[in-house]
């Protein structure tokens, strides 16, 4: 997914959130729904998230400098994993004891009327931006199944705000049902319990959020079809005896970090081993455009090996 992708569906989204929540907080002023107020807070937390990783996009573009020889690539993955501890953190918390408190200390509702109407309206607008990000999910995904996709997917920022929409979504059927539940019995706690949900939800979807993006944080490897065209490339070259190891490390969606360790011909000159791991560098960077960085060892695997065993 290209970082303009990306940035058009935050956008979209964040457009969509920032109406949303304003409409959701004058209704649940005036009906006294606690469903309502945590959908209100759900909306201003995703509008919140959104400008996080927007800002967070921005960052990883910053160039490389001595602090930082290999760019800032990785922010996207920082603020991506901040976005979901606030989910955690504000979204589900205050929901979940907005609902419990509701439930402790029930009030009379008001007219729910129109209540119906904006969550109406947000489930039209959310669906609309989660229809766009899933579109454009679905398009960079290629072959992968969805889950899939997930695992392996290096931009962060689309899924985070798939997910986002998606627990949105889910949301605002509960918080329909609680208050339509709670008018119908007359009887508050379905309200509250509508809450409750909502926060689980968004709960559950911090968590996931956070498994996710923790090992891209860390630095997680390139995709297995990507380590196995370099090492194809690298061993169509007569020169090279064998492959030895080969590591990648992404920086960033668009940045991998690549070290090989090869062990060339003994007979090759040095002059002409440095011509052909020029070679191989141009050869991989022009196959693979997200590689930036390639480190090559041109040594036997037992040297290697027996210097890193040394204390």
């Amino acid at each position: 997914m290209s970082t303009s992708s990306s940035k058009k569906v935050i956008y979209a989204a964040l457009a969509g959130n920032s109406v949303i929540a304003l409409i959701k907080f004058i209704a649940a002023f005036l009906s006294g729904s606690s469903a309502m107020l945590s959908e209100g807070i759900h909306s201003l937390v995703d509008t919140g998230n959104q400008g996080l990783l927007l800002y967070g996009l921005k960052q990883a573009k910053k160039p490389a400098d001595k602090q930082f020889p290999f760019g800032h690539g990785k922010e996207i993955y920082f603020w991506s994993f901040i976005v979901a501890l606030l989910i955690f953190a504000v979204g589900a918390g205050i929901s979940i004891y907005e609902g419990i408190h509701h439930i402790l200390n029930p009030s009379t509702m008001g007219d729910p009327t129109l209540s119906y109407i904006v969550l109406g309206l947000a489930i039209i607008f959310e669906g609309a931006a989660w229809s766009f990000a899933l579109k454009e999910f679905t398009r960079s995904k290629g072959k992968w199944g969805y889950i899939e996709a997930v695992k392996r997917g290096k931009d962060p920022s689309m899924f985070v705000v798939l997910f986002e929409d998606s627990a949105a979504m889910l949301g605002l059927i509960i918080a329909f049902s609680g208050i339509a539940l709670a008018q119908y019995t007359g009887n508050p706690f379905y309200d509250g319990l509508a809450s409750i949900l909502i926060g689980l939800i968004l709960g559950g979807t911090a968590v996931w959020l956070a498994y996710e993006t923790k090992s891209l944080l860390i630095g997680e490897s390139a995709n297995p079809e990507v380590v196995q065209a370099i090492q194809k490339i690298v061993s169509e070259y007569r020169e090279v005896s064998s492959i030895n190891e080969i590591l990648t490390m992404h920086m960033g969606p668009d940045y991998l970090l690549v070290t090989m360790n090869i062990d060339f011909d003994n007979n090759i000159l040095t002059g002409e081993l440095e011509k052909i791991i020029t070679k191989i560098d141009l050869q991989i960077k022009q196959a693979c455009p997200i590689v930036k960085r390639i480190f090559i060892e041109a040594e036997a695997w037992s040297v290697s090996s027996q210097a890193s065993q040394q204390p």
